[in-house]
């Protein structure tokens, strides 16, 4: 029972990855605020996972939209009165927003998908910050991915806000240092969810044609485990990766769950980190 007690808001909660690590959270003893826009869905997410909940555990939902500052205002509000206590945030509501090359996409949809991918993600840090400050402790995870390590064409919304989502994590865990309080984001690796089946809807037309080969073949013989990833959020909530900040974790490449024997190493390395390539790095001799 990593969490045993713990109080998690957990966005983007009613499906996919976000419903498994509001599963993998409660199965680990949490209390979960579950967040997501579709209301009905929400509460039919929520009546599910309370049945597998303990009569001690708390398992609340409540409707918002991440990109709206009272909605996300009145989230945290709710989940401070009626969790017993606040521990971590789980950044997770995402959307891969409009495919297509640049300049023949619709700015507003472009922009709509960064609002939702990055300042949600801010809005809710800055809602949950001062409790952890005050508490002397907290976790933050925000989920980001392969579009914050690598081009991704035609989907340039998507990988512009996820790339910025780390580099907003990174910031924010100098901005914590020494409070107790840990911020990472994560890559769960490719997963068969919703997002999947949006790019194969948008056909190579709309992604290209090496994208939407790979999302095919992704799809007829599955991609990583959705268990994956929210067993790295349980570890990154919990006590035993006290220590860990400012990192990009994989879910599926990288032994985190040894992490918690090199944390001295990793706070005086740029392991795990965004960071600009010089000639030097690789050998290169330019004057």
């Amino acid at each position: 029972m990593k969490l045993r007690g713990r109080g998690i808001v957990i966005t983007g909660a009613s499906q996919g990855l976000g419903r498994a690590i509001a599963e993998a959270c409660i199965r680990e003893g949490a209390h979960v605020m579950l967040c997501a826009r579709d209301a009905k869905l929400l509460e039919q997410t929520r009546v599910e996972l309370a049945s597998q909940a303990s009569d001690e555990q708390q398992v609340i939902a409540q409707s918002a939209d991440v990109r709206d500052c009272e909605a996300v205002h009145r989230l945290f509000e709710t989940a401070a009165i009626k969790l017993p206590q606040l521990n971590g945030l789980v950044n997770n509501a995402g959307v891969y927003g409009p495919m297509g090359l640049l300049e023949e996409v619709p700015v507003e949809e472009w922009w709509r998908a960064v609002e939702t991918n990055l300042l949600g993600v801010m809005l809710g840090c800055r809602e949950i910050l001062p409790i952890f400050r005050s508490q002397g402790y907290g976790k933050i995870v925000i989920l980001s991915g392969g579009g914050a390590t690598s081009p991704l064409p035609r989907i340039s919304a998507y990988a512009a806000s996820k790339a910025a989502v780390v580099r907003l994590a990174e910031t924010l865990a100098e901005e914590t240092t020494g409070t107790g309080i840990d911020v990472n984001a994560i890559a769960p690796g490719a997963l068969n969810t919703r997002l999947l089946d949006e790019v194969l809807a948008g056909g190579p037309e709309k992604v290209g044609a090496d994208f939407f080969e790979r999302a095919l073949q992704q799809k007829q013989h599955g991609g990583a485990p959705l268990q994956c990833g929210a067993d790295l959020c349980v570890f990154l909530l919990s006590s035993a990766s006290d220590g860990i900040s400012g990192k990009l974790i994989s879910a599926v490449w990288d032994p985190w769950t040894e992490l918690h024997k090199h944390v001295g190493q990793l706070s005086q390395t740029d392991v795990y980190t965004l960071r600009r390539i010089v000639p030097a790095d690789r050998g290169l001799k330019w004057e």
